[in-house]
């Protein structure tokens, strides 16, 4: 039993330190970018320095560095993110307001591109050297080396401006277009804004997992399992889908937990480009003041989320492939 637990307790320990390590880095990191939050959210307005001098008084700003980090590592302990500057609102209730849209967008693209990378992936690697294999390989590198933000901007003028005699698909900001009218026809409008973003994402991500898949195929066609398989008569089609493609998947189901830690930290180019009101438009936009509280917060929820899902991959990997169980 003790011989069990021990890779288990290993991997937390370094979750935890992981953790530790991200809060720190967080809270230095951020300290010196450039800009003053009074300064920036006072902006246009008239405000003495007496004023100015309050309003650092009261976000903790006038305060020795040692002391706020001490500060900061309290309110963790209490579970307190601390107060957003320019919301005026808790951290911990701007994540979750803006959570569900960055679940939405960036988890629907990750369960696309992760079946569409594989299904491509397995005909690619099973017949290496093909058409199929260099178009589909040629096309998802090339997708995979575009800027994600070029490529949302040219699908908004595509498919969304509308280029010559084609009109406008599909919007080209926001969640919705603020006129519900029960729950199909909200579903329906949110699914239409969702389109170019999460084509988008779909775009650039699914080259990963049809790669994968690819490599994890080309190094399985040639098993004793597989000849022994073919040796009893069964079709080449069975023999890629009942045998090969499941000791296949392996690999991906790694990158497929990776990729799930970072549904929640969403895509910041993506959102700013389509307006999408998730957790990466909100960094974005406490990044601008900078909102030092908003910004740590997001951050360390960022990093705990990749944490736990590598956590969670290392965990359930040997239980999938007993070749990896460490004794």
């Amino acid at each position: 039993m003790a011989d069990t637990l021990t890779p288990a307790v290993r991997r937390l320990g370094g979750a935890v330190l992981s953790l530790f390590a991200v809060c720190v880095t967080g809270f230095f990191l951020f300290r010196v970018l450039p800009g003053d939050p009074v300064v920036t959210m006072t902006r246009g307005s008239a405000t003495s320095p007496a004023q100015l001098a309050e309003l650092r008084h009261e976000f903790g700003l006038d305060r020795p560095l040692p002391q706020q980090f001490l500060n900061y590592l309290g309110g963790l302990l209490r579970g307190d993110l601390g107060q957003s500057y320019q919301y005026r609102e808790p951290v911990s209730s701007l994540i979750a307001a803006h959570l569900w849209p960055t679940v939405l967008l960036a988890g629907t693209a990750t369960v696309v591109a992760a079946a569409l990378g594989l299904w491509l992936g397995q005909r690619a690697g099973w017949r290496p050297g093909g058409l199929g294999d260099r178009l589909h390989t040629g096309l998802a590198l090339t997708l995979w080396s575009v800027p994600t933000f070029w490529l949302g901007l040219l699908l908004v003028v595509v498919l969304g401006v509308g280029v010559g005699p084609v009109p406008g698909l599909f919007p080209t900001g926001g969640m919705d277009s603020g006129r519900p009218e029960g729950l199909p026809m909200y579903a329906a409008d949110v699914a239409h804004h969702l389109v170019l973003p999460a084509a988008t994402l779909v775009a650039v991500v699914y080259a990963q997992y049809l790669l994968i898949m690819r490599s994890a195929l080309l190094d399985e066609r040639d098993a004793d399992y597989l000849v022994t398989a073919r040796a009893k008569g069964l079709r080449d089609d069975l023999v890629r889908r009942r045998h090969a493609v499941p000791n296949a998947l392996l690999p991906a189901v790694t990158l497929v937990f990776l990729n799930l830690g970072q549904v929640v930290a969403g895509a910041i180019l993506v959102e700013t480009v389509f307006s999408w009101p998730g957790l990466g438009s909100l960094f974005y936009e406490a990044l601008r003041v900078p909102d030092l509280p908003l910004v740590q917060g997001l951050f360390l929820f960022f990093a705990a989320s990749v944490i736990v899902a590598n956590l969670v991959a290392d965990l359930v990997h040997p239980l999938l492939d007993p070749r990896v169980r460490r004794r």
